[in-house]
């Protein structure tokens, strides 16, 4: 296998490759559950998993080093293999990640040279860490017929601290040299590119938020512009809160367009709770994709717990210097994945994304963006339609993105329309775009050995062992298609939006779930149902099948809940008893206040900052305990705190259980149909 790329994209022996990369970060997910995690990201179409090596993880006492548990990096590493993924190391030694200094430990802080410099005494030791992480994955990269197939360097460096210009530079170089001596050897070396970082001529990768908790402001801030279609690559609005910088460093004519941190969510911060909602997150990879990207990576892509360190805990915060100030040990992201392993909204939606690429990304990856003139240059702009077209002279794909987190965008009737393609010319009827949506129209798309020359609805995937084509659109029964040559109609599936994001691809299989809670993922060479209810399950293979996946009635949990009086925080005692037989158990919390914090007798187990949502937190996950305290800090009206979803306030102070219940999950193989290959 050989992974090289051009100046226009990445490719894999020799051809054109749109891979989809998520982050997950091994040391703050159990061991336990790696192969179900990486299993599950499978499932939603990621190819390739990046993952930071925390400095501080690993070695917070110098020359103590930790690589068991959750932070065996070389088991990790080998169970990406064995699930099927390829990996990118981000190695730092800065890595950020809302980790205590950016991941680097207490004594490399409080050593008399300065860090992130060319200090020899702290390149010395940045060799020695590297040396180290080296000797848990030697033997694991691509030319050892391991999954290792890319290397970070450092990150935001010369945007987010460290040096400039030439000096920052030399320094990239210097690491990236450094790297190379001691082994590591694969195709491809990146760095982060925006706000100014240097690159060291490494390939640069971006990154694009759709809002920024980062960001001090405890008001509305202006509406992220990664919703534009643009050829502009830098996502200003990274690392606001160092203001290190703006541009690039790189010459974007010889690089392709690349994000490795486009934001799968939002980790609030103490100070500024926005939500990233499935739509939030799916708008803007339609943009993105519009834009004329060619990777998409997602930073966060499964969420996690931060691990507590022997002399602190090691959340960032305020007390060692920085910006802002995060729960001690949630790290949930909003993600795809959530902090407990389970399949979110935004992950149904990218999922979509995710399995039109692996039918049309090789193609899409040789498509220039056109993004025609009047379109858009501010977000806050609504009246304009925003749309491109990516095309290769032949075929391409028409992106329509009416969406903008924060803004309500106008409706609008596109009148008849031309576009060429080449010698194609497609001619659209109306085509009718409503507030706060977006799609993507295939243009002269070859199926078989005819073409459907426009159909007005998105490409979800195509089953090459049974000849179906499926699209989703917001109404179905208003989509309509122009087809030349011969094309099988009856194999032309049109689902609605809520279908397509609850269908899942296995062994070349559709299915399609009725229960939004329900998802199906591919375990090895089982085919395995997830539900907390009963699940209608419909089948595309030789022959659309249906069946029904009966949920056991089972007594509803108890939970006795004892009030301890207080005069400042809400504490509960929650006593619990379980249910047989059942693959997860959710506790499930409504509640306002500034803050929530789990314990197990006097040790912190979960916590979480208010920011308008429901807490799932899985019980598996804290080995069932009998009984846990519950504690809710107050938030009062007069707090200096932005929340995009605000609670009730009684005479100005909101602490309040609302509804703590339980749910479970049940594990079913699903029993294929007698018609699959």
């Amino acid at each position: 296998m050989q992974y090289t790329y051009n100046d226009k994209y990445l490719m894999k022996d020799g051809q054109p490759w749109f891979p989809i990369m998520g982050e997950i970060h091994y040391s703050r997910v159990p061991r336990r559950h790696w192969k179900r995690s990486l299993e599950r990201m499978k499932s939603l179409g990621v190819n390739v998993v990046s993952t930071y090596s925390f400095w501080n993880h690993h070695e917070e006492i110098q020359g103590e080093y930790e690589f068991t548990k959750n932070k065996n990096l070389r088991e990790f590493v080998k169970e990406v293999e064995r699930i099927g993924l390829r990996v990118f190391l981000r190695i730092g030694p800065w890595c950020h990640g809302e980790v205590r200094y950016g991941g680097l430990p207490d004594w490399i802080i409080e050593a008399e040279y300065e860090e992130r410099t060319n200090d020899e005494r702290y390149l010395n030791q940045v060799r020695t860490y590297y040396q180290k992480i080296f000797s848990q994955v030697e033997g694991l990269f691509l030319k050892d017929g391991g999954p290792i197939i890319g290397i970070q360097i450092e990150n935001e460096y010369g945007h987010a601290g460290g040096l400039c210009g030439e000096e920052g530079e030399q320094h990239m170089r210097t690491l990236t040299k450094m790297a190379k001596k001691i082994g590591y050897d694969v195709p491809f070396y990146t760095a982060t590119g925006w706000g100014g970082a240097v690159t060291g001529g490494l390939l640069p990768v971006m990154g694009g938020y759709c809002e920024a908790p980062w960001n001090q402001s405890t008001e509305v801030i202006e509406p992220s512009k990664n919703y534009l279609f643009s050829h502009e690559r830098n996502d200003q609005n990274i690392g606001s809160d160092y203001g290190i910088g703006y541009g690039t460093t790189f010459d974007m004519t010889k690089f392709p367009y690349l994000t490795a941190e486009l934001g799968g969510g939002l980790q609030v911060t103490y100070h500024r709770r926005p939500i990233a909602t499935s739509k939030d997150i799916g708008a803007m990879s339609v943009a993105k994709l519009g834009s004329g990207i060619v990777l998409l990576g997602y930073y966060m892509f499964h969420g996690g717990t931060n691990p507590v360190g022997r002399l602190s805990t090691l959340e960032e915060s305020k007390a060692t210097g920085a910006p802002n100030d995060y729960p001690v040990l949630n790290y949930d992201f909003q993600g795809p994945i959530s902090q407990y392993g389970d399949v979110s909204e935004t992950g149904k939606e990218i999922k979509c994304l995710a399995y039109f690429l692996q039918a049309y990304g090789k193609d899409l990856c040789q498509m220039p963006a056109y993004i025609p003139e009047g379109n858009p240059c501010q977000s806050t702009e609504v009246e304009r339609l925003r749309w491109s077209v990516r095309h290769n002279g032949e075929s391409g794909f028409l992106f329509v993105n009416n969406y903008q987190k924060g803004q309500k965008m106008q409706a609008h009737i596109w009148g008849e329309r031309s576009i060429n393609i080449g010698n194609n010319e497609i001619k659209f009827p109306h085509i009718y775009v409503l507030e706060n949506t977006y799609f993507i129209y295939p243009l002269c798309l070859k199926v078989g050995k005819g073409m459907i020359k426009y159909i007005t609805a998105t490409p979800l995937t195509r089953s090459f062992a049974y000849g179906w084509e499926f699209f989703y659109s917001e109404n179905k029964e208003d989509v309509v298609m122009e087809i030349e040559g011969a094309v099988e109609y009856e194999k032309i599936i049109v689902l609605d939006r809520r279908e397509a994001l609850n269908s899942w691809l296995c062994k070349d299989i559709l299915y399609v779930v009725d229960q939004d809670r329900s998802m199906i993922i591919q375990e090895e060479e089982a085919v395995v149902l997830y539900q907390r209810q009963e699940t209608k399950v419909r089948s595309y293979g030789n022959t659309i099948c249906e069946r029904t996946y009966s949920y056991p009635k089972v007594e509803k949990a108890k939970i006795d809940i004892e009030e301890i009086e207080g005069e400042y925080h809400n504490t509960y005692l929650l006593n619990l008893e379980y249910v047989d037989n059942m693959y997860d158990t959710y506790l499930v919390i409504d509640y306002s206040g500034n803050e929530a914090l789990l314990y197990c007798e006097e040790q912190l187990v979960a916590d979480q900052y208010y920011y308008g949502e429901t807490w799932e937190i899985s019980l598996e996950s804290l080995g069932y305990p009998k009984q846990l305290r519950l504690v809710i800090k107050p938030l009062f009206e007069s707090d200096a705190i932005y929340l995009e979803k605000t609670p009730m306030y009684k005479n100005g102070r909101a602490c309040e259980l609302s509804n703590i219940s339980i749910e479970y999950v049940q594990r079913i193989e699903i029993i294929e149909a007698s018609d699959a290959p």
